[in-house]
């Protein structure tokens, strides 16, 4: 407990630092920030509206989102989109983690499937994901099963399961193959099979491994997420919130950075999770680390 209250405040720390170092180059750099030649911007500018102070950012999320009687606070509709993004990432981090544990299981099995799979995994996220979250929308949306019809929420969870996959089944490939292979021969003196010796010796040495891999997943799914609502318009999340807020920020600078700033929040409740998670698996991950 106590090195989590020590981790917690250093976070803070870190928060407050930012935000002190913010003012700082506001109040003492350059207005219009300092050029190489003509285009190359090193530093950026100093104006209001380039850099709203940070206690305007933070007063901001308190008043009304818009002009309109009755708009809730930028606060409210802020997090409203952010319940709506994670909704979202957590379905697509769910299939990622499901297809990346298959992949791992079936590269860790056969070593032929390790040669063939593994590098198209790796090439698959060298795929430009504004290129592919409007083709994932096409193909979708021509997919129909009974009363089911694919809707522009599958395609965003789609692609948010599409970069969580990848570390998942590198992570969980790499854990399956870490046991010593002292281990492993003695498993194949015992006569033991493959199955039972990656329910009692692989699975658990993947947990130091897989823990991470779920973190990075976790992530990825969120920016996935926050980009292919922006890629394919979908409303109701943080993605198209940041666009649209960005449109006033000639007049409201401050508003802008309410859905940035909902965009973190998702991402650290995202990462939370997954150590949740592994405060149950600190067992095994104790075990694997030994």
């Amino acid at each position: 407990m106590r090195g989590r209250l020590r981790a917690a405040g250093m976070g803070l720390l870190g928060v407050l630092l930012l935000a002190a170092a913010w003012d700082l180059y506001k109040a003492f750099g350059p207005a219009e920030g300092l050029r190489v030649g003509e285009r190359l911007l090193v530093l950026p500018r100093a104006t209001d509206l380039a850099m709203p102070h940070s206690w305007e950012m933070v007063q901001r999320l308190f008043e009304p989102a818009t002009g309109a009687p009755g708009a809730p606070s930028a606060l409210g509709a802020v997090t409203e989109a952010s319940l709506f993004t994670l909704g979202i990432a957590t379905r697509g981090w769910l299939i990622g983690v499901v297809v990346g544990l298959l992949l791992a299981l079936l590269m860790s099995r056969f070593r032929l499937a390790e040669s063939g799979l593994l590098p198209w995994i790796v090439l698959s996220q060298t795929v430009p994901l504004i290129a592919i979250a409007p083709l994932v929308r096409r193909w979708g949306s021509g997919l129909s099963l009974g009363s089911f019809s694919w809707e522009n929420e599958h395609s965003v969870a789609l692609i948010a399961a599409y970069l969580a996959f990848f570390p998942v089944a590198v992570g969980a490939l790499r854990g399956l193959k870490s046991p010593a292979r002292t281990h492993l021969e003695l498993m194949h003196v015992y006569g033991v099979g493959w199955w039972r010796s990656l329910a009692t010796l692989r699975l658990p040495a993947s947990v130091p491994f897989l823990l991470p891999a779920l973190r990075l997943g976790a992530a990825s799914a969120v920016i996935g997420t926050v980009v292919a609502e922006v890629s394919i318009g979908l409303r109701g999340g943080i993605g198209r919130m940041v666009v649209e807020y960005a449109q006033s920020a000639g007049g409201d600078p401050a508003k802008a950075w309410a859905p940035i700033f909902g965009a973190v929040a998702v991402g650290l409740v995202a990462a939370g999770a997954v150590g949740l998670l592994g405060l149950g698996l600190r067992p095994f991950r104790m075990t694997g680390s030994s």
